[in-house]
């Protein structure tokens, strides 16, 4: 089935050309696509236009399964299906400055980090840009209710961005293209584990969305043993390739560190860490701990997190704590999908029992 909002507004016009149509309907099927409106009423295309490409294509591939709202904080996450029935992840989330939407990027993670519930089942496929636009056109439709759209985006759901490149990458041209949803690449957190090659393919794309890089330890033995990438690529190989990024792009990019109990979370960390990146365009964000039930990971104190915070600051790094959202819907990436999926399959073993 063709994904049309997995397409450029040329190749949207490509399409109504094949079919006959003028470079006028390859237009108006823009506009729609952006919408998100369904074939069926895209009210200003003729009929039996309508009727051929309903056989053949669909405007958005991702439907809402679920949603949930905190009530703590307004949060939203969504449990969207993919046409294969497969399940991934979205978090939308109010700021000051607007919404922002982290969405996932491939079904589960093949980068095995002991911290994250997404990688617990392994990747079983990639998402297609269409899939990717799909969940920012749902998440505008819902914003719509109240006058608002989706403004950033932070590529932190399910997934590692730079695994599924390519898809990633025409994701990010469709998002930010004028003729498209016109976000802003400024607006735009894509994380990554640190896989250096594909971080200096990325500085040449010409999309200065800011980079984010999970680091989660201030040395090479702590980082292996909850980060299998780091027997790939050292801590100075991968802050290496994050200083030719900003070489390349101006753009300053985030460190990403979870604090965790007993492992990372102690001032001699932090002054490990200030030693690290002193001198980088960056900023550190400390993340606390999203407990996983599979691992035996223990979150920092807030005693711990502080002091951290502080060390950070003598050492004149500029880093701030995350601010914790929807923790009462499972605002942890993965923890919602392997509930319904494991549910699922409780649910099949009792009908089959």
């Amino acid at each position: 089935m063709i994904q049309l909002c997995g397409m450029s507004s040329a190749a949207l016009k490509d399409y109504m050309k094949q079919k006959g149509q003028s470079a006028f309907r390859g237009d108006q099927l823009a506009k729609w696509v952006v919408s998100g409106t369904p074939i069926e009423k895209m009210s200003n295309l003729p009929a039996a236009l309508r009727e051929e490409m309903r056989g053949e294509a669909v405007t958005n591939p991702v439907r809402v399964r679920e949603i949930f709202e905190s009530k703590l904080d307004g949060t939203r996450k969504f449990l969207f299906e993919l046409p294969d029935g497969n399940l991934v992840e979205g978090v939308l989330m109010r700021y000051r400055h607007g919404c922002t939407l982290c969405l996932s990027t491939q079904v589960g993670c093949r980068m095995g980090c002991l911290f994250c519930a997404s990688t617990l089942d392994g990747c079983v496929r990639d998402l297609s840009p269409g899939e990717m636009v799909g969940q920012v056109l749902l998440a505008n439709e819902i914003l719509a209710e109240s006058g608002e759209r989706v403004g950033n985006l932070v590529l932190m759901g399910s997934g590692e961005p730079l695994d599924n490149y390519d898809n990633t990458v025409t994701f990010l041209r469709l998002v930010t293209a004028p003729d498209g949803l016109n976000l802003s690449a400024r607006s735009i957190s894509l994380s990554t584990c640190g896989l250096v090659p594909m971080i200096d393919r990325f500085s040449g794309e010409g999309l200065p969305v800011t980079l984010s890089l999970s680091l989660h330890a201030p040395d090479d033995a702590i980082r292996r043993r909850i980060m299998p990438i780091a027997k790939r690529y050292s801590i100075r190989e991968t802050l290496d390739a994050l200083k030719r990024y900003i070489a390349v792009t101006g753009r300053r990019v985030i460190i990403e560190y979870i604090l965790i109990g007993g492992l990372n979370c102690e001032p001699v960390h932090a002054r490990r860490l200030a030693g690290l990146i002193r001198g980088m365009q960056c900023h550190v964000n400390l993340i606390p701990l999203n407990k996983v039930s599979e691992r035996d990971l223990l979150p920092a104190t807030d005693r711990q997190v502080d002091a951290f915070l502080e060390e950070l600051d003598r050492s004149h790094i500029s880093a701030t704590k995350r601010r914790e959202m929807g923790n009462d819907i499972q605002g942890a990436c993965g923890q919602l999908r392997r509930g319904a999926i494991h549910g699922m399959e409780k649910q099949l073993r009792g009908e089959q029992s």
